[in-house]
Formats: C-alpha cells, structure tokens, sequence
C-alpha cells in the first residue's frame, strides 16, 4: 500500500472528484504503465494494468490520455485491446483524439536538417541498428548492450553529437537506457497544456511519468493537479508524490477506478 504521505496527498486528490466534472488521467507510457523491454516492441504493460484502464475509460468519469515518444501507432498497438483513449505520440508531435481523429506537427525545416546530420551520423557510425528513427527525432537505445558496449556508444555520441547541445530548434536528452535528439517543441508539457485548455478547469487532473522528458508535464501541471513519479527508485524531481511500479502504481489506479466508479 501507498505510505501515510502519499496515502494523504492522493486521499486529498480523490476529494475533488464529484459527478459533475470529469476527471483527466494523463499517463506516460514506457517506465510508467510498462517496464523497459531490451526489445521495445514487447514492452507490454504491467499485468493487471490494462482492466484497470479499462475499468477507469467505461466509467465515463475520466479522460484517459496517453502521452509518449513512441509513435501513436506503436502506442496502440501495445495497449491492444484498449480504445478510446486520447494518444499523444512522438512528445506530441502526433496526436489521436478519442474519436479516432488523427493529425501531426511538422517540424521546422531548419529543426529537420539538424536530426538529419544527427541521422546521417548515426549512419557512418554503424549505429543505426540500435536507433529509433521515430517522427522529430531520433533516440539511440542501449539498453541490452555490455557496459564495454554501452561506454563506447556513449562515448562516440558525445564526441559527436556535443556540437547539436544548445542549438535552437533541437533537445538532447538522455533517459533510462539511450539518447536522443529531437524537435524541441512539442513535448510532454506542450501536450499536457493541450489537454488542460480543453477540459473543466475545475477537474481533477493528474500526470504520471518516469522520465526526464516527463518533467516538462510535471512543470505544466502543478498547482493545477496531482503530479506523480512513478519509478522503482527516487530521483530528483517536480512531482509531488512518487510510487513505485507496479504495486503501488495499481493501488492508484484502483483507488482511481473506485473513485470514478
């Protein structure tokens, strides 16, 4: 169970739900609903995981929205067979409203030649293999490797990718397991304001994430609602409550699924 702290900030939390306003859960995906996969494309989430979404979507009470750097197609797939839920892909840059209306940013053309050198790198390093070339950006994984392995990719990235830190247009940013350049905007914070502009300002609102890329939606949200670290061991951080997965990430959303219920 959830400590006495994080029992009190959540019970406060779950006193702003009431019939007349419905309430937005904004989740990440990978870390966060999944663990780390060496083979991403199995990263399915936590058993248990998928029901309580389920459970949660039916109620009517809640907004789900998935916000993630995978694609939305990759989303979908690995959430099978949940639909109806809101899909911001790619730190936003593709987005699939819950009635299935699908559209994407383009990138600045200026934003889009420097992930092509970045790419084109990559290339002439013999490192595509370990890269995912996803819409606005590119993340090197090495997740699996040897750590004579992973000191050498990381070594060859930052003697060459050090000249893209600070360039307008593009963030590079580390995470659990890679790398990855890409479009500065939007990301995780710009989605999540996204989704705060059309809802209720007086609903219930709640992020949760694991990453560093999740502390832009963490920053965007607040005073406004429940911010929640979801990570087996701490880390600096702006949310406000951290859980460990899975237990206590499905205490959570049980006492979600009650609350909406």
């Amino acid at each position: 169970m959830l400590d006495r702290n994080r029992h009190l900030a959540v019970a406060d939390f779950f006193q702003h739900f009431n019939s007349q306003t419905t309430a937005l859960l904004v989740l990440d995906y990978d870390g966060t609903l999944a663990p780390f996969q060496t083979n991403r494309h199995k990263a399915r989430p936590y058993p248990g995981i998928i029901p309580l979404l389920d459970r949660i979507n039916r109620s009517g009470r809640t907004n789900i929205s998935i916000v993630s750097g995978r694609p939305v197609s990759e989303i979908q797939t690995l959430l099978n067979p949940l639909t109806g839920l809101e899909l911001w892909g790619a730190h936003g840059l593709e987005h699939l409203s819950s009635d299935g209306t699908y559209r994407s940013e383009q990138i600045e053309p200026e934003t889009l030649s420097i992930i092509r050198q970045a790419e084109d790198w990559l290339r002439q390093a013999g490192l595509l293999p370990i890269t995912e070339i996803k819409p606005g950006g590119l993340a090197v994984h090495w997740r699996g490797l040897s750590a004579p392995e992973i000191e050498d990719v990381q070594g060859c990235i930052q003697a060459k990718w050090h000249k893209f830190d600070g360039v307008s247009g593009v963030k590079l940013l580390a995470f659990d397991g890679g790398i990855e350049i890409r479009a500065a905007h939007p990301d995780k914070g710009d989605a999540l304001r996204a989704i705060l502009e059309k809802a209720n300002p007086t609903a219930p609102a709640a992020f949760m994430g694991d990453d560093l890329t999740d502390e832009d939606a963490f920053r965007v949200l607040d005073r406004r609602g429940l911010s929640i670290l979801v990570r087996s061991e701490y880390r600096t951080t702006n949310a406000k409550v951290w859980i460990r997965p899975p237990e206590e990430l499905i205490d959570f959303l049980e006492l979600w699924a009650e609350a909406a219920c």
